[in-house]
């Protein structure tokens, strides 16, 4: 799922690629991915793009007049730029995983597509962000929070951090890509109590917060579309590598699955050199 790197890299992209051009046409190929129903697409058309931005994992596009392009890519949504469009015939709903195609006047622009057969990419035409229901219960941004808002939110929800620093709610931006690898960096278990941290944790938690975001935005920004993903692999140091070495102790990266996801994280770092119980239900290391 892109997180708050990828999408905030996204958002450079079209600023500089973007910004100023014309919009010829919006077009909604995946009826289910627009979630409005007014403003209509076709009120794009004409419109110039004025800027991009991104809010947690939102990607925000917006038009002249203040109307916003608000998208959740979900877990295998993705924006492709091109330069140029094969054709220029009007696309077939339901057909290829293209979900929203924006052509710009010079003959560019991008598509928004999602792979596999669950369909939760979204797409929201709205001249109010509050209208996003996602937009409207955002947390802090979690690169933005100093260390004050940090420790308040995190401690306004008692549970698993690594559920805690993945719920939007509390603070937004931050994944299940991003958690492992912030949690791996503050040496913590992701089964680890929130209101059981101390204050030190939090301050170390929040500093690998800001470390490990900022990084990656920083790789990120400047790369392509087409080269995020890649970039944003090889910056992982337990999240998706299971069976591999630590980079940091050398102990073998392990990983607790869940009906729909999975965890990644180093015994040696996190856990004081015990694995965690491969099951939802298992006795929590703290």
């Amino acid at each position: 799922m892109p997180e708050l790197p990828e999408v905030e890299a996204l958002a450079g992209y079209l600023r500089q690629r973007a910004v100023g051009r014309r919009v010829d046409r919006l077009e909604i190929a995946a009826i289910s991915a627009l979630k409005t129903y007014e403003p209509a697409p076709t009120e794009v058309a004409g419109r110039a793009v004025v800027d991009a931005s991104r809010h947690g994992k939102f990607l925000d596009v917006l038009f002249e007049g203040g109307l916003h392009l608000v998208v959740h890519l979900a877990r295998a949504g993705w924006l492709h730029y091109r330069e140029a469009f094969p054709a220029t015939t009007p696309l077939r709903p339901g057909k290829g995983p293209i979900a929203v195609r924006v052509r710009l006047d010079d003959g560019s622009g991008f598509d928004l597509t999602e792979a596999g057969t669950q369909k939760k990419l979204a797409a929201y035409l709205v001249t109010d962000l509050a209208a996003v229901p996602g937009v409207a219960k955002l947390g802090p941004d979690a690169l933005a929070a100093d260390l004050p808002t940090f420790t308040e939110r995190l401690r306004s929800r008692r549970g698993q951090v690594k559920g805690v620093l993945t719920d939007q709610s509390v603070l937004s931006g931050v994944g299940n890509a991003y958690s492992d690898e912030i949690l791996h960096a503050a040496k913590l278990s992701p089964f680890a109590i929130t209101d059981r941290l101390t204050d030190a944790q939090i301050a170390t938690l929040h500093a690998a917060t800001r470390q490990v975001l900022g990084d990656a935005v920083e790789r990120s920004l400047g790369q392509r579309a087409a080269e995020l993903k890649g970039e944003k692999r090889s910056g992982l140091k337990v999240h998706a590598r299971t069976g591999l070495p630590c980079p940091v102790c050398g102990d073998t990266v392990r990983e607790v699955s869940f009906a729909d996801s999975s965890l990644q994280y180093c015994p040696t770092c996190q856990t004081g050199g015990k694995p965690l119980a491969d099951r939802r239900l298992s006795r929590l290391v703290r």
